[in-house]
């Protein structure tokens, strides 16, 4: 079974990511599938009865396009087909700050130790490390910046507003 970095832990994927070219009998067949964006938009109505339902999006693929359906999934998987890749970044803050989606966010495909820790910043909080790196390794990157500098969906605030406003509340209290 595949190992994910999820919630800053390295866990077991429960999940099986379906192909590309998945038809509907694959999805109905796992217990836990996520199904590639076109066949949800192609069977929609039989692949709503599956109960854990998760759906995995291309980079030339738009959040836009499913945002209407998020309550159905319980994962949102993004796919970074190569390291340079880097539209998913937006996507995943589009999905937590502008759809609100409070469920998984996981980055698949082209994923390295590099990316993780602006990903997380930007809203992803699992991680499907390439299958050649180690995620206990790549769970160390989320922790080798103590300081954020700018915000982003998990420090709204960029560091010198975060200093002011620390300032402010120690002036008030003396």
């Amino acid at each position: 079974m595949p190992r994910i970095i999820k919630n800053r832990e390295v866990i077991e994927d429960q999940w099986t990511l379906l192909p590309a070219d998945a038809d509907v009998q694959d999805a109905l067949d796992c217990r836990q599938p996520i199904i590639p964006l076109a066949l949800w938009q192609a069977h929609a109505d039989q692949l709503r009865s599956i109960a854990q339902l998760g759906i995995w999006l291309d980079s030339n693929e738009l959040v836009e396009d499913l945002a209407q359906d998020l309550e159905v999934f319980s994962l949102v998987a993004l796919n970074f087909p190569v390291f340079t890749d880097g539209r998913h970044f937006s996507s995943a803050r589009l999905l937590r700050e502008r759809y609100a989606f409070k469920k998984e966010v996981r980055a698949i495909g082209d994923v390295l130790r590099d990316q993780l820790l602006m990903m997380k910043r930007c809203g992803f909080d699992a991680f499907a490390v390439r299958d050649d790196r180690d995620p206990h390794d790549a769970l160390r990157a989320l922790d080798e910046f103590s300081v954020q500098y700018q915000g982003a969906w998990d420090i709204p605030l960029p560091l010198y507003r975060r200093r002011a406003a620390a300032s402010q509340v120690a002036v008030a209290t003396v």
